[in-house]
């Protein structure tokens, strides 16, 4: 059984090993610099660590592979017989990351 993390970013819980690549919010680090992760929910392995909301000195540390913005969500508004409608598109911007350690 491999050892993995759920950790909490941008108001999301999410679970990652080590190597793993994931897309998170919107971080403040530059792209190829280490950041730090410690909202550690849950560690899991060969024993379970539960966090009361998060575990005491665990954090998990990776590597800001690049900062970009995810597909365009496109949202129409139309009130028929009226003549109105109007079209908006919205871009989220998000941080790809690369879990390099998980420190329990």
């Amino acid at each position: 059984m491999s050892a993995y993390a759920i950790i909490k970013t941008g108001g999301k819980q999410v679970k990652v090993e080590v190597g793993q690549a994931i897309y998170v919010e919107k971080l403040d680090v530059e792209a190829g610099a280490e950041g730090t992760l410690d909202q550690v929910v849950l560690v899991g392995g060969e024993t379970t660590k539960v966090g009361t909301p998060i575990v005491e000195g665990a954090s998990v540390v990776g590597t800001v592979e690049k900062q970009g913005k995810q597909e365009k969500v496109v949202t129409y508004k139309y009130k028929p017989k009226k003549g109105r409608h109007r079209k908006q598109g919205h871009c989220q911007p998000n941080t790809k990351v690369v879990i390099n350690v998980s420190n329990a």
